[in-house]
Protein backbone atom coordinates (compact mmCIF):
# COMPACT_ATOMS: atom_id res chain seq x y z
CA UNK A 1 0.00 0.00 0.00
CA UNK A 2 2.65 2.23 0.85
CA UNK A 3 4.78 1.97 -2.59
CA UNK A 4 1.39 2.86 -4.28
CA UNK A 5 0.83 5.71 -2.32
CA UNK A 6 3.66 8.24 -2.94
CA UNK A 7 3.70 7.32 -7.32
CA UNK A 8 -0.25 7.82 -7.27
CA UNK A 9 0.09 11.07 -5.11
CA UNK A 10 3.06 12.38 -7.56
CA UNK A 11 0.41 11.89 -10.32
CA UNK A 12 -2.37 13.25 -9.00
CA UNK A 13 -0.31 16.39 -8.35
CA UNK A 14 1.34 16.40 -11.74
CA UNK A 15 -1.85 16.13 -13.39
CA UNK A 16 -3.59 18.62 -11.27
CA UNK A 17 -0.65 20.55 -12.29
CA UNK A 18 -1.71 20.65 -16.33
CA UNK A 19 -4.83 20.79 -15.25
CA UNK A 20 -4.47 23.82 -14.07
CA UNK A 21 -2.23 25.08 -17.33
CA UNK A 22 -4.31 23.88 -19.49
CA UNK A 23 -7.75 25.44 -17.78
CA UNK A 24 -5.34 29.23 -17.30
CA UNK A 25 -4.60 28.85 -21.26
CA UNK A 26 -8.18 27.99 -22.36
CA UNK A 27 -9.99 30.76 -19.82
CA UNK A 28 -7.36 33.44 -20.84
CA UNK A 29 -7.71 33.20 -24.32
CA UNK A 30 -4.49 34.67 -25.04
CA UNK A 31 -0.71 33.45 -24.89
CA UNK A 32 0.96 32.43 -21.65
CA UNK A 33 3.71 34.83 -20.08
CA UNK A 34 6.93 33.37 -21.34
CA UNK A 35 10.06 32.87 -19.21
CA UNK A 36 12.72 36.38 -20.27
CA UNK A 37 16.28 35.82 -19.67
CA UNK A 38 18.26 38.58 -20.03
CA UNK A 39 21.83 37.23 -20.88
CA UNK A 40 25.14 38.40 -18.95
CA UNK A 41 26.87 41.45 -20.12
CA UNK A 42 23.68 42.55 -22.48
CA UNK A 43 22.85 45.50 -20.41
CA UNK A 44 25.07 48.03 -20.05
CA UNK A 45 27.28 48.89 -16.73
CA UNK A 46 27.45 52.50 -15.34
CA UNK A 47 29.44 54.65 -13.53
CA UNK A 48 28.04 55.58 -10.04
CA UNK A 49 27.15 59.34 -10.15
CA UNK A 50 29.21 61.72 -7.88
CA UNK A 51 26.02 62.95 -6.48
CA UNK A 52 24.65 59.51 -5.16
CA UNK A 53 28.46 57.93 -4.62
CA UNK A 54 31.68 58.94 -3.58
CA UNK A 55 34.75 57.19 -5.28
CA UNK A 56 34.92 54.73 -8.02
CA UNK A 57 31.47 52.64 -7.93
CA UNK A 58 30.46 50.47 -10.66
CA UNK A 59 26.27 49.73 -11.26
CA UNK A 60 25.64 46.57 -13.30
CA UNK A 61 21.75 46.47 -13.49
CA UNK A 62 20.56 42.72 -12.85
CA UNK A 63 16.82 43.31 -13.39
CA UNK A 64 13.87 45.82 -13.63
CA UNK A 65 10.90 46.26 -12.39
CA UNK A 66 8.35 43.69 -14.06
CA UNK A 67 4.52 44.11 -13.52
CA UNK A 68 2.46 43.54 -11.46
CA UNK A 69 6.10 43.05 -9.48
CA UNK A 70 7.77 46.18 -7.78
CA UNK A 71 11.10 44.57 -7.18
CA UNK A 72 14.39 45.25 -9.13
CA UNK A 73 18.20 44.47 -8.88
CA UNK A 74 21.67 45.59 -9.48
CA UNK A 75 24.98 44.48 -9.13
CA UNK A 76 26.91 46.91 -7.53
CA UNK A 77 31.05 47.30 -7.01
CA UNK A 78 32.81 49.49 -4.80
CA UNK A 79 36.57 49.71 -4.88
CA UNK A 80 38.11 50.18 -1.70
CA UNK A 81 37.25 53.77 0.04
CA UNK A 82 33.87 53.97 -2.45
CA UNK A 83 30.83 54.37 -0.78
CA UNK A 84 27.27 55.54 -1.46
CA UNK A 85 25.50 58.86 -0.21
CA UNK A 86 23.49 58.70 2.88
CA UNK A 87 20.24 57.43 1.69
CA UNK A 88 16.74 55.20 2.38
CA UNK A 89 14.30 53.50 0.40
CA UNK A 90 11.04 53.87 0.66
CA UNK A 91 10.05 50.11 0.89
CA UNK A 92 13.57 48.72 2.08
CA UNK A 93 16.24 47.37 0.59
CA UNK A 94 18.10 43.59 0.17
CA UNK A 95 21.58 43.89 -0.15
CA UNK A 96 23.25 40.15 -1.03
CA UNK A 97 27.10 41.08 -0.55
CA UNK A 98 28.63 38.87 -2.96
CA UNK A 99 32.62 39.46 -2.93
CA UNK A 100 35.07 41.60 -0.64
CA UNK A 101 34.39 43.24 2.61
CA UNK A 102 32.18 46.40 3.03
CA UNK A 103 30.35 48.53 5.50
CA UNK A 104 27.11 49.19 6.21
CA UNK A 105 25.83 52.17 8.46
CA UNK A 106 22.30 53.18 9.82
CA UNK A 107 21.83 56.82 10.84
CA UNK A 108 22.96 56.86 14.63
CA UNK A 109 23.99 53.43 14.67
CA UNK A 110 27.40 51.96 14.80
CA UNK A 111 29.23 50.76 11.32
CA UNK A 112 29.12 47.31 10.91
CA UNK A 113 31.19 45.07 8.03
CA UNK A 114 29.32 42.71 5.91
CA UNK A 115 31.28 39.87 3.86
CA UNK A 116 30.38 37.31 1.22
CA UNK A 117 27.56 35.30 2.08
CA UNK A 118 26.04 38.07 4.10
CA UNK A 119 22.48 39.29 3.28
CA UNK A 120 21.45 42.83 5.03
CA UNK A 121 18.41 44.05 5.23
CA UNK A 122 17.10 47.99 5.47
CA UNK A 123 13.87 48.48 6.13
CA UNK A 124 11.67 51.41 4.99
CA UNK A 125 12.74 54.77 5.33
CA UNK A 126 15.87 53.96 7.58
CA UNK A 127 18.87 56.50 6.54
CA UNK A 128 22.24 54.57 6.14
CA UNK A 129 25.31 54.45 3.93
CA UNK A 130 27.16 51.13 2.40
CA UNK A 131 29.83 50.75 1.06
CA UNK A 132 33.38 48.98 0.44
CA UNK A 133 36.25 48.94 3.65
CA UNK A 134 39.11 51.85 3.42
CA UNK A 135 41.86 48.84 2.08
CA UNK A 136 39.13 46.67 0.24
CA UNK A 137 36.38 46.08 -2.61
CA UNK A 138 33.29 44.94 -2.14
CA UNK A 139 30.56 43.63 -4.80
CA UNK A 140 27.06 43.28 -3.22
CA UNK A 141 23.57 42.53 -4.80
CA UNK A 142 20.99 45.38 -4.33
CA UNK A 143 17.03 44.31 -4.38
CA UNK A 144 14.90 47.46 -3.95
CA UNK A 145 11.14 48.06 -4.48
CA UNK A 146 9.55 50.74 -6.36
CA UNK A 147 7.02 52.72 -4.73
CA UNK A 148 4.71 55.71 -6.76
CA UNK A 149 7.60 55.11 -9.38
CA UNK A 150 10.66 55.45 -6.68
CA UNK A 151 13.46 53.37 -5.35
CA UNK A 152 15.40 55.75 -3.74
CA UNK A 153 15.81 59.20 -1.91
CA UNK A 154 19.16 60.55 -1.69
CA UNK A 155 20.60 62.92 0.89
CA UNK A 156 23.85 64.20 1.37
CA UNK A 157 27.44 62.83 0.75
CA UNK A 158 29.15 60.55 3.57
CA UNK A 159 31.59 62.72 5.16
CA UNK A 160 35.28 60.99 5.53
CA UNK A 161 34.60 61.17 9.34
CA UNK A 162 31.33 59.72 9.20
CA UNK A 163 33.02 57.09 6.98
CA UNK A 164 36.11 56.75 9.39
CA UNK A 165 33.80 56.71 12.52
CA UNK A 166 34.76 59.46 13.94
CA UNK A 167 31.83 61.37 14.00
Amino acid sequence: MKRLTLPVMAFSLLTLGFAQVGHTQASSGDRPPTVEITRNGSQSSTEGSADSFTGCVRINPLFPVHDPSRASGARVTFKPGARTAWHTHPLGQTLIVTAGSGWVHQWGGQIQEIRPGDVVWIPPSVKHWHGATATTAMTHIAIHEQLDGKVVDWMEQVSDEQYEGRS
